[in-house]
């Protein structure tokens, strides 16, 4: 009967602890219960009684339908997800199979799933590793750098975070009880916030001045970048404890890799912050992916937004899984992003066939293009310029170009694809990079693929810029 049936909350138990900032003894302290039995809770060693129930609710002020509902929904979310991956296909596990692990052992799930991404950022070392072994380098070299460790930290998490999302948003629905940022800073931290000239920030775009309590920011930020600036600072202020407790959960080679991790984490609380995962993902629904629109919505910028829209992978409720890239000109990657399964180049360059390369031909229009990769794969690419730098006369402008895309199978989704004049099947023929594709008639081929052997004449030769043997 459902009269009889037991209840254990274990990890939201634990959960709320933590968010309390409370220990076992606070806790066992506050509810007059041993701290043993405490931690025999959140084992799901014990079940909670409808008394302690009470008593929890009494002394926290907190909802018991949040408490005695489905306390691992997260947990069950985070491990089917998992599960899905392809070296799990040939064995059958159902979704109630792991519920029941989910919520009888938290402890073997959480052990599942760092084991996960363990062996995740493990598979994109090794294959660093064997770039670096094509490329003609020792095999005993490690190619990791600061840039690639952090590169690997976010791919081996889907750049998903959803712990920091919560985060963010509790403190986003703190901030609207102000006027803005601005107010808050005031109002919690005794911040006042100050725009000076380039001359007096003395090439800083923002910094915290705790001698005189201001928060100063570069004047010649726009708005985007200036409240983004803000909810930067607000997020080092605040969310510093949740960023080190992911950031602790990685194996860095080198502090500044480390570093580097904690500062991306910083401008994913950030954005989280300006752009909170309920409204963002609702918003994004209801207004199709367009980009600009979700922009003037979220008084972001066009990238802010596209970067943001990679992150929308919370288990339980995602939305499209997207890949991102940024490049300038020359063609140099500076930010890379994998929520889609799009199988970027570990090094070197894109294909040049691929439209984010052209979008410079056309500043601030937005391009679009189907793809189709060697294996048959297809995806939607949305490409734009963007600008940074400037605010005054004669101040260095950088443009770059960003793609955000997603696999054909979610296009459809896209405002993007409405009347747009090819379809899939249309899709434009690219590689990873030159030196892994095989497409030997390529008119647009930098370099002769590894292992393929070159003929000893170009007489037969075409438009291709190589000549390859059949055997």
């Amino acid at each position: 009967m459902a009269a009889d049936r037991r209840l254990y909350v274990g990890p939201s138990l634990r959960r709320l602890r933590r968010d309390l900032g409370l220990t076992q003894s606070d806790m066992a302290a506050d509810l007059e219960i041993s701290p043993s039995y405490v931690a025999l809770l959140e084992r799901n060693h014990r079940p909670l009684s409808a008394e302690l129930l009470l008593r929890l609710a009494r002394t926290y002020k907190i909802d018991m339908d949040a408490l005695a509902g489905d306390a691992s929904a997260d947990d069950i979310a985070r491990l089917q997800a998992v599960l899905k991956d392809p070296m799990f296909a040939d064995i059958d596990l159902p979704s109630l199979e792991a519920a029941d692990v989910t919520t009888n052992f938290p402890g073997v799930t959480e052990a599942l799933l760092r084991l996960y991404t363990a062996y995740r950022e493990e598979q994109l070392a090794l294959a660093d590793r064997g770039v670096a072994i094509d490329a003609g380098q020792p095999a005993g070299v490690d190619p990791s750098d600061p840039v690639a460790e952090s590169r690997r930290f976010l791919e081996a998490r889907r750049n998903s975070f959803p712990s920091l999302d919560d985060a963010a948003e509790r403190l986003a629905q703190q901030v609207a009880q102000h006027d803005g940022l601005a107010g808050y800073f005031k109002a919690r931290h005794g911040l006042r916030v100050r725009r000076l000239p380039p001359e007096v920030m003395v090439g800083s775009t923002r910094r915290l001045d705790r001698h005189r309590r201001e928060v100063l920011l570069s004047d010649e930020l726009d708005n985007a970048s200036q409240t983004f600036q803000l909810a930067l600072q607000l997020a080092y202020l605040e969310l510093e404890d949740d960023v080190a407790a992911i950031a602790a959960d990685g194996s860095f080679a080198t502090e500044s890799g480390e570093r580097l991790t904690r500062r991306a984490l910083s401008s994913y609380a950030a954005a989280a912050l300006l752009m909170p995962y309920t409204a963002f993902a609702r918003a994004v629904e209801a207004r199709r992916y367009d980009l600009e629109a979700l922009s003037r919505q979220f008084g972001a910028s066009f990238e802010q937004v596209a970067h943001r829209l990679t992150t929308l992978q919370k288990p339980g409720q995602e939305r499209v899984p997207f890949f991102f890239i940024r490049v300038d000109e020359a063609g140099n990657i500076s930010k890379r992003l994998d929520g889609a399964g799009f199988p970027f180049a570990r090094h070197g360059g894109g294909c040049p066939l691929w439209n984010v390369h052209q979008a410079f031909r056309t500043p601030r229009q937005v391009v679009t293009q189907w793809l189709e990769l060697p294996d048959g794969q297809k995806f939607f690419s949305v490409a734009r310029t963007v600008t940074a730098g400037g605010g005054g006369y004669g101040k260095v402008r950088v443009e770059r170009a960003i793609a955000l895309g997603c696999s054909a199978e979610h296009a459809g989704r896209l405002v993007y694809t409405d009347g747009h004049p090819q379809g899939p099947e249309h899709a434009t023929p690219i590689g990873v990079t030159c030196r892994i594709c095989h497409r030997t008639e390529c008119t647009a081929r930098s370099a002769p693929p590894i292992g393929r052997q070159i003929l000893p004449d170009d007489i037969r030769r075409t438009s291709a810029p190589f000549g390859f043997s059949d055997n």
